[in-house]
């Protein structure tokens, strides 16, 4: 038994020292066990094997019992710290954006979650909050945006849209609810977005964006999200943006493809009409209505859409200047390109740095 122990004492220190993993150790440990179980639970009584192991298979599982309890309670002791010490990171960044006005204690226990994350910090939920968002377009796009929009706290959302809601817009524009169907969108996505959280103010446009009235309304934002179905409209939307030295995060769908780019001219990005100069012909960029499109995939897009928003907003992590994302939902396939600014490109030209 005492060259057993040994033994054991060998494979811990011995493997420690001569830098084995201790994952591997306890391998070996656990095997060595296992051997010593099967040879009294195998051979006969008085077997000199046995004898020279203990003679009883009793002392073994003691001694292994006792080690399990030890192992239990330090895993979970451990647990125990990693939780407090989760706990205690979480109190010290909610400690550091408590001393910033204007978060309740609702606010800051909401945002919990992000506040912890170090690339958004106490400071870049305050960025959120006083962040002013444009979202052109509450359908496919706009629901998801929207939504996550709100539920990560960015203080002010405007949403521009003409349309109602009809009973076809039900199949993937979650923000609507079959009660709101006849209600204006813009009405229906703020009863909603107030519902989720009462924290942000969504402003409602019940029209139609238009030349007479895009550059007094950009004024009054920091970033635009366009999710609109027309090329006439994104391209007002690029303009808009390209003259207010505003970025401009669009997505597009169709059927079971989405994509997405952030278009900033004013940072050496490309603008929209960059990389599409002119509208394909009708047949070519059939509607929803006409080619259909699958339900998730305005969430997916969307949510995108939200989080390069988000990025754009506190500063984290890397964009999509200059770059689009393609997704395919039939294949489960992304794929990323790069995108380049055009010399004559008759809308951003005039922006190029030296």
């Amino acid at each position: 038994m005492l060259f057993v122990l040994i033994l054991a004492a060998a494979i811990w220190f011995g493997g420690g020292w001569l830098g084995v993993p201790r994952r591997l150790r306890l391998g070996l440990l656990t095997l060595l066990y296992a051997v010593l179980l099967l040879l009294h639970l195998l051979f006969p009584v008085g077997n000199p094997l046995r004898m020279a192991t203990g003679g009883s298979a009793a002392p073994w599982l003691l001694l292994g019992g006792a080690l399990a309890l030890v192992w239990t309670y330090r895993s979970m002791l451990g647990g125990l710290h990693r939780r407090a010490g989760q706990r205690e990171a979480e109190a010290a960044a909610l400690r550091g954006l408590g001393e910033k006005p204007g978060f309740s204690d609702a606010e800051l226990n909401r945002y919990a979650r992000h506040i912890v994350l170090r690339e958004i910090g106490g400071a870049g939920q305050k960025a959120l909050r006083d962040a002013r968002v444009l979202v052109v377009g509450a359908g496919g796009l706009g629901a998801p945006v929207l939504q996550y929009l709100a539920a990560a706290g960015v203080g002010t959302i405007g949403v521009i849209d003409d349309d109602d809601v009809e009973n076809t817009n039900l199949q993937r524009q979650v923000i609507h609810k079959d009660s709101a169907i006849g209600m204006p969108k813009v009405f229906s996505a703020q009863a909603e977005v107030t519902a989720q959280n009462p924290f942000v103010t969504l402003r409602p446009y019940h029209r139609r964006l238009s030349e007479e009235i895009a550059a007094e309304l950009l004024q009054d934002y920091d970033l635009v999200l366009d999710g609109t179905d027309n090329f006439e409209t994104r391209y007002l939307v690029n303009r808009s943006c390209v003259a207010a030295g505003l970025p401009l995060v669009s997505g597009a769908l169709s059927q079971w493809e989405g994509q997405l780019s952030t278009f900033d001219p004013a940072r050496n990005a490309p603008c929209y009409q960059c990389i599409f100069p002119q509208a394909p012909a009708a047949e070519l960029a059939p509607s929803c209505a006409e080619a259909g499109v699958i339900g998730p995939l305005p969430g997916v897009v969307g949510t995108m859409m939200a989080l390069e928003a988000i990025k754009l907003i506190t500063g984290a992590g890397s964009n999509l200047r200059g770059e689009m994302v393609i997704f395919d939902a039939l294949y489960g396939e992304s794929r990323k390109i790069a995108l380049s600014r055009r010399p004559d490109c008759p809308v951003c030209a005039d922006t190029r740095r030296a």
